[in-house]
């Protein structure tokens, strides 16, 4: 049994959070809870977040023991584009994209 936890539109490009999914990919929720809370990434205030969520889903919804939980499942998809611009020399015009991202987080049960 696995249990998810979803965050969508977070204002952060999926390169940058992917960098952070694959930190905690694999490893126990508390050890995964303890590199978020002492890595310098803009992204794993979210993570931590959303793992604290998947926690309580786990606990909550599924009846699991959260000493036995690790996280299983990390993703990060992205999410739509918000399309900026500034003029740029010469009376261009140079896009900006502000970049979205929908993160995933499954936390399961060792067996």
């Amino acid at each position: 049994m696995e249990a998810f936890a979803h965050v969508k539109y977070v204002r952060m490009s999926p390169r940058k959070v992917k960098l952070v999914c694959d930190m905690i990919r694999g490893k126990d929720v508390k050890t995964a809870a303890a590199y978020l809370s002492n890595t310098s990434k803009a992204a794993c205030e979210p993570m931590a977040k959303l793992l604290k969520s998947a926690v309580a889903n786990a606990e909550h919804n599924h009846e699991m023991n959260a000493d036995n939980l690790y996280v299983s499942t990390v993703v990060a998809n992205p999410g739509p584009i918000l399309k900026r611009g500034r003029i740029a020399s010469r009376r261009g015009f140079v896009r900006i994209n502000k970049r979205t991202t929908h993160i995933t987080i499954g936390v399961s049960e060792k067996a």
